[in-house]
């Protein structure tokens, strides 16, 4: 009896050493086919490389990392099901898929179950509007945009505001969070003013905000509706002191506008040339691998997976407790800024950056530690303009 006791105590404790050399699953599901499967390549590509560079040198708690990488098809109500599938798998973390619907899904069966997931490309405020406390928002909220852009028209000496949201989710979370930012710091603004997506002619619009001849124009929509914006006040001869559109930037609206895109400004989550910590190494790791730069959704990807790899070092262990509250006061930089969470995991600390077309160029003008240029202001009434070459 005594032999066969100390017989099973070695073998237990060869078993749970067996356990633990095994590798960290780290569980994901992205869209690799399907609408999203462009948008969302970028997702993929960041967290495969961080798989090999976290291996290369010696893995996670004394574990070398595998992803386990599923497809939802780009259909969210199958994000759900395929988390469950993670889980009941025995994924050790877990990384949310492409997209805030999608996210959603991922996040009530993260919960459900108990399990730490860690929500990179869920942009929405709704994934974190019941306060979970296993989801924690790596990626830039929607909301930031509109903070930002309203801290930037502060500084910028704007004193009233002209807020106009496409009739879209994303777009109108946008132009709340810039209208609650404008009432904190006692800025004047109206109700925001919502437009239809197959709007075409915004005259109506620039004469309303000419009527109330508002310091900065600030429009949250898609690139199409900032090209029809700088059309119509052109056509009109109006220019606010400010235009700021969040699409009104790069090679599509300049081909929509050409030079009438000067001077315009937007919003962008993330740029190559940002001067966070690890983006110069991160931007040349992923272009070495995957031969182009990577886009915002490389960055998401690559922030989701440096926050969780500090969770998991901190934590100590994959228990889900533990991690839970390493990530609940974790404060770590990424590629996208700051991390870290206000109460419901949802993020407080990184922003986006504004940039503005000069010389055919988007500039980043804002903030201060990110800019390439000092913005231009006001913006040029459109007889002063002069040509580019």
């Amino acid at each position: 009896m005594k032999y066969f006791l100390s017989f099973f105590l070695i073998f237990a404790s060869v078993t749970v050493k067996s356990e633990e050399a095994g590798p960290l699953i780290v569980g994901a599901v992205v869209s690799a086919t399907g609408v999203h499967e462009t948008l969302a390549a970028d997702y993929r590509k960041a967290l495969l490389l961080w798989q090999d560079e976290v291996n290369a040198v010696g893995g996670l708690l004394g574990r070398q990392v595998e992803l386990r990488l599923l497809d939802d098809g780009s259909e969210a109500v199958k994000a759900g099901a395929l988390y469950r599938q993670l889980i009941e798998g025995k994924a050790d973390a877990l990384i949310g898929p492409y997209g805030s619907a999608a996210t959603m899904m991922a996040a009530a069966e993260a919960e459900n179950a108990r399990r730490v997931l860690i929500n990179g490309a869920g942009w929405s405020r709704e994934v974190h509007k019941r306060a979970p406390r296993f989801v924690f928002q790596s990626a830039t909220p929607y909301r930031a945009y509109g903070e930002t852009v309203v801290r930037f028209a502060r500084d910028a000496g704007a004193r009233s505001l002209f807020i106009l949201a496409r009739d879209e989710p994303a777009a109108r979370e946008m132009a709340a969070a810039a209208l609650a930012a404008a009432q904190k710091a006692r800025l004047a603004a109206g109700e925001v003013l919502s437009y239809g997506g197959s709007l075409e002619d915004f005259a109506p619009i620039v004469a309303r905000g000419r009527a109330v001849n508002a310091d900065a124009w600030l429009a949250f929509g898609e690139t199409r509706d900032a090209a029809e914006m700088v059309k119509s006040l052109k056509r009109l001869g109006y220019a606010p002191r400010l235009f700021f559109a969040r699409r009104a930037s790069g090679a599509k609206f300049i081909e929509m506008v050409g030079q009438d895109a000067e001077f315009a400004l937007a919003a962008v989550e993330y740029d190559v040339r940002f001067r966070t910590a690890g983006n110069e190494q991160f931007v040349k790791a992923f272009d070495a691998r995957w031969s182009a730069p990577p886009g915002p959704a490389g960055a998401d990807g690559y922030a989701a997976a440096t926050v969780l790899a500090e969770a998991l070092r901190r934590a100590g262990s994959a228990n889900q407790e533990k991690l839970r509250a390493a990530l609940a006061s974790l404060v770590v930089p990424t590629v996208l800024g700051e991390f870290r969470v206000a109460a419901g995991g949802e993020q407080s600390g990184s922003r986006v950056a504004v940039v503005q077309t000069v010389e055919g160029r988007a500039q980043i003008v804002w903030p201060a530690p990110l800019e390439t240029a000092k913005p231009v202001l006001p913006y040029p009434q459109w007889g002063e303009r002069k040509l580019l070459r």
